[in-house]
């Protein structure tokens, strides 16, 4: 598309893109109130062990290099689940406005040399709302302001029927008495964003620590709220190390 300069003599195209004089008053635009939030982990098959070390360095430097051309998409977060757990070896947290972007960037990773050896172990897909826990500090309740912290638990959440006949001012106050428990534990961030009619989970909540006994402490105070008694069990709750990308994939062997 041709860029036009109408106060350039001689700029007789009426057809491109005209540049206008930046406007006195900076134009106000409104907040966005919904940011999309992916938790997507990974497994590493046992064959990526087997390659030599070239290899496995060539395959990790082009997947670092797609991961960092989505820079620009996301806030973006790499951690490791190695030595926590048996179901996945590595998470990426992602946070933007464009699913199409998600996708995009998912499909390059795996078409990568190490994409080959990923499998998906889980993939939680989310939405911002106002209904957000939030610890301390000057954040609002819209957005995700994320990975200040060395541990990240990730915990998908459902909840009974029972829990959908209250009302839903009983079901906010509910949550509001969870938001004052984690209140008390000023070194914990805590995101709650809704998941329902991306998959069965209604949340997904993730809590920000430096110390993970202190996230156990929360826990134990949580399962003892009234809201605990409407919570599906059985869901995993995933221990996450925050690396850089290549410290990461260097874990993975």
């Amino acid at each position: 598309m041709d860029v036009v300069n109408p106060q350039q003599k001689g700029a007789a195209d009426q057809s491109g893109l005209r540049l206008v004089p930046e406007p006195k008053d900076p134009q106000q635009f409104p907040a966005l109130e919904k940011q999309f939030v992916n938790f997507m982990f990974f497994h590493v098959s046992p064959d990526w062990r087997k390659l030599d070390a070239s290899a496995k360095a060539e395959a990790k430097a082009e997947f670092v290099e797609i991961y960092d051309s989505f820079g620009d998409d996301f806030l973006m977060f790499s951690y490791s689940l190695v030595g926590f757990d048996s179901k996945a070896d590595l998470m990426l947290w992602r946070i933007g406005t464009s699913l199409d972007r998600v996708q995009e960037m998912t499909a390059k990773l795996y078409r990568s040399t190490l994409g080959s050896f990923l499998q998906t172990a889980d993939n939680y897909l989310s939405v911002t709302k106002k209904m957000m826990f939030v610890s301390g500090g000057s954040e609002d309740r819209f957005h995700v302001q994320a990975g200040s912290k060395k541990y990240l638990f990730v915990y998908p959440c459902s909840k009974s029927k029972d829990w959908y006949q209250k009302t839903a001012e009983e079901r906010d106050a509910l949550i509001e008495e969870n938001y004052m428990v984690g209140r008390k534990f000023s070194n914990i961030k805590i995101h709650m964003t809704h998941a329902f009619g991306f998959s069965e989970q209604e949340y997904v909540i993730s809590f920000e620590t430096d110390e993970p006994r202190d996230f156990l402490a929360l826990a134990e105070e949580l399962r003892e709220t009234p809201a605990s008694r409407f919570v599906l069990r059985g869901m995993p709750v995933y221990t996450c190390r925050q690396r850089t990308l290549m410290e990461c994939l260097d874990a993975l062997g």
